[in-house]
């Protein structure tokens, strides 16, 4: 019985195995596609997301009036249409990863280590807090090679243990690492007394909003995760804050702002703060390459969290 188990488990490996190296492989034969047929691919997806599918729709509407009572209904749509096609060419983009040469990726993304590598002789780690904006996956992979540090990312692993592998694929082929934000602790262990640098996607959702800090994003009270921040505080780890924009398609640019070199000195509550500010500019410079898709305000402020608020220099949290 325990043989037939066995070999049942064994069966089933081997079906999994089987159907990842079938999927990478049709992937890579779709990679080595010119980029402007894959644009053209990517046209027709984010037309049936959008005027078929209506993907997400409500929740785009959603937030886009929050960010932008402003604008118009008529206004709105057309940063929801310019949303899909980002949207979808962010994704085959990174199927692209496959075969595209890294001559072509760091001529098509503009990025300066200069920050970086003056971080790293200091003999510290650092500390990247970015936010959902296209296209993390192609400056993951170009960032990686012109870094001086190891490189970190930090992921949300995806549902589907296939895709989770073929994604995790793209994204480690040039040398990044990449560590699931749902078991961080153990993850950080191997690098805790070596230099590196952690780059975060700083505006996730946090599980538990009554320890979030909870920060006005385009007006209105909003519950961010306090991870990045204690890690740099605890550990005094230099932090340096990154955009990435797109002007225009296929390419990229990188930019970077040092946000502090003394996590340790400031009050709770004070760098994520900084690093909202960052990014409500950041978002207002091109909200159509930001993530609407990701419901940002799913979490309302409730009474029993009026500790947790943090508005400005008279208002931070007791040092902790």
């Amino acid at each position: 019985m325990q043989f037939q188990i066995c070999n049942f488990k064994f069966q089933i490996l081997s079906i999994f195995a089987l159907m990842y190296y079938l999927i990478l492989g049709l992937l890579y034969l779709f990679s080595f596609l010119p980029l402007w047929v894959i644009y053209r691919i990517s046209d027709f997806i984010s037309f049936l997301l959008h005027y078929v599918l209506g993907y997400r729709r409500k929740v785009l509407m959603k937030n886009l009036s929050i960010a932008f009572p402003e604008k118009t209904e008529k206004e709105k749509m057309a940063l929801i249409k310019k949303f899909y096609r980002n949207f979808t060419d962010t994704f085959l983009e990174a199927i692209k990863l496959l075969s595209i040469s890294e001559k072509n990726l760091r001529k098509r993304i503009q990025f300066d280590p200069s920050v970086f590598n003056e971080l790293y002789r200091t003999g510290k780690s650092c500390q990247v807090h970015a936010g959902h904006n296209f296209n993390w996956e192609w400056v993951n992979v170009r960032v990686a090679k012109e870094l001086l540090y190891p490189y970190l990312a930090v992921y949300i692993p995806i549902g589907s243990k296939m895709l989770d592998r073929v994604f995790k694929y793209f994204r480690e082929r040039t040398g990044t690492t990449m560590l699931p934000a749902t078991d961080m602790k153990n993850a950080m262990l191997p690098y805790r007394n070596k230099q590196y640098l952690l780059a975060l996607v700083a505006d996730q959702n946090p599980g538990d909003p009554s320890k979030a800090h909870w920060v006005k994003f385009f007006n209105r009270w909003t519950p961010f995760v306090t991870g990045p921040e204690k890690n740099a505080r605890l550990n005094d780890i230099p932090v340096v804050f990154a955009r990435f924009s797109k002007p225009k398609r296929g390419y990229y640019l990188v930019e970077t702002k040092l946000a502090s070199l003394h996590p340790a000195a400031m009050k709770e509550g004070e760098l994520t703060l900084q690093y909202v500010r960052y990014l409500e500019a950041v978002i207002r410079k091109q909200p159509e390459v930001y993530l609407w898709s990701h419901n940002r305000w799913k979490w309302e402020i409730k009474e029993e969290y009026e500790n947790r608020k943090v508005e400005d220099e008279k208002n931070f949290l007791p040092r902790s």
